[in-house]
Parts: structure tokens; C-alpha cells; sequence
């Protein structure tokens, strides 16, 4: 989207609950975050508003923190934009904050970094107060496998293996800057930051991972993946509801409210 002549630019911060929308990106008669938010951002402006998105989370992935930007000529407040967009937005959608940027500000094109984390419930049952909102396996996982397992992803590779068949991005090459796993009671927490990330990509490591940590998989299966660049070699790719885009990185002359906000299930 190019800049509007004698528009204003506008960053928001917004955080929602996907299970009820095919994803972030508008599809054809189906629910979308961007559609809702578009929706609620016109009736604030009395105008068409069309909005740029710093990644398309999938169907049924969650955002603690995802970034946006829009043009627009309507003169409006901040908390015109909060406040109103947010009486217009469906339960599960929220703005959490709009400021004013210059137009070389891209919420796509700008960012630096994007950070993702996946709640993951190892557990005979499925899980009943967390539904939705936490991704589930009912093997036991040794999460000392799995942390001998991720070193390997660590730096720049070609993700080919985790990348679905419909990815469109132009290269499978991305840097990984970290992966780390952690238990937090009876929840496995997931996190990761790259550059960038391919679709499907974290669900598909995921499903590895989960793979090797109950045992189904040696350690060096991992990298032996990297190695293959054959998705079809990999594990079914995992369930989308633990999966939270939780941050986006930006350099600090755009002066954003936040880069990660922490995600809890």
C-alpha cells in the first residue's frame, strides 16, 4: 500500500483470538482479523480504511502483538482510533494502542525481527480450559531431547523441510536468531525469533520436535532435516492453536509503544 498524498500514517499495536477467523489476510466469503479491523477503522473514519499487516498469521494463530499500519485523511486522535476502533471490533479483537508514523514506516517491510511462541500441553487428555488456545500431544516429551535438538536450527539455513507447499515467500533462506524451549507447569513454552518466517514453518518444527521428544525420532534428525530440504521427509505439520505472533522489531527511530508482549494461554 503507497502512501496517500496529504494523508496521515498510523501504526497500531493489536493483540486477538484467531479460532474464529481463517487468518489475517481477507478471503473470500470467510471471517478475517482484517477484515474486522478494517471494518471497525472505517466506521471511525466515516471513510474506506485498508490496512498493511507486519505478517499473515494463519488459520486459527493467535496475536499477542501484531503491527499494522494505515493512511488515512480523516482527522482523528489517538484515542479516537483506540477507543472507537475497539467498540466496532468483535470480543476477540483489540487495539491496544495507534500513534502516528512517517511514511517511510512499513509494518511489513520495516520490521527487523518477528517473534513467535507456541504453548504446547504433553498430556494423556486433550486439554478443556485451555481449548483453542494451546497446541496438544498426548506422548510424554523429554524436554532434554528437545532442547539438544534445536541448536541445530540456530543461524541461517534453508527451511525448505518446514515450509508448506503454498509458501510464497521468495527464498526459503532465513535466520533463525533463537529457539528455546522451557516448561512452565504442566505447558511446554515455545519461543522463537528470526528474521522472518516461512508459512507453516514454526508448526512444522513444532510437529519435529514433538517427534523427538518422545522418542519417535532421534536428536540428529533435526539438522538431518535441514540437510534434505524435502518437506515431505518432516512430521505432519502441528496444530495452529498454540502458535502467537508475539512480537514484531522495528528500528527504534519509529519510536513504536512495544516490540513483544508476553503471551499467556
Amino acid at each position: 500500500m503507497s502512501a496517500v498524498p496529504d494523508a496521515q500514517r498510523w501504526a497500531l499495536g493489536l493483540d486477538y483470538f484467531g479460532g474464529a477467523y481463517c487468518g489475517w489476510q481477507r478471503q473470500a466469503h470467510q471471517r478475517s482479523v482484517q477484515q474486522a479491523l478494517e471494518e471497525a477503522l472505517s466506521c471511525v473514519a466515516d471513510a474506506g480504511i485498508g490496512v498493511v499487516a507486519a505478517g499473515r498469521t494463519d488459520t486459527g494463530v493467535h496475536a499477542a502483538l501484531q503491527i499494522v499500519h494505515f493512511d488515512t485523511t480523516a482527522a482523528r486522535e489517538a484515542t479516537a482510533w483506540v477507543r472507537g476502533g475497539n467498540q466496532h471490533l468483535p470480543r476477540d479483537v483489540a487495539i491496544r494502542w495507534a500513534v502516528p508514523v512517517t511514511t517511510d514506516f512499513h509494518a511489513r517491510f520495516a520490521a527487523r525481527s518477528r517473534r513467535y511462541v507456541y504453548w504446547l500441553a504433553a498430556q494423556p487428555q486433550r486439554p478443556g480450559l485451555h481449548a483453542g488456545r494451546v497446541g496438544w500431544t498426548h506422548w510424554p516429551l523429554d524436554v532434554a531431547r528437545i532442547e539438544a535438538a534445536l541448536p541445530a536450527l540456530w543461524g541461517m539455513h534453508d527451511f525448505t523441510s518446514f515450509r508448506a507447499a503454498e509458501c510464497q515467500a521468495k527464498s526459503p533462506v532465513k535466520t533463525l536468531h533463537s529457539a528455546t524451549v522451557a516448561r512452565h507447569g504442566s505447558l511446554l513454552r515455545f519461543d522463537f525469533h528470526a528474521d522472518a518466517f516461512l508459512h507453516h514453518m514454526i508448526r512444522n518444527i513444532v510437529g519435529a520436535l514433538v517427534y523427538i521428544g518422545s522418542g519417535r525420532q532421534p536428536i540428529e534428525w533435526m539438522r538431518e532435516l535441514l540437510t534434505m530440504r524435502d518437506r515431505t521427509r518432516g512430521a505432519p505439520t502441528f496444530a495452529p492453536d498454540g502458535l502467537y505472533l508475539a512480537g514484531i522489531e522495528y528500528d527504534r527511530v519509529h519510536a513504536l509503544p512495544e516490540a513483544f508482549v508476553e503471551p499467556t494461554p
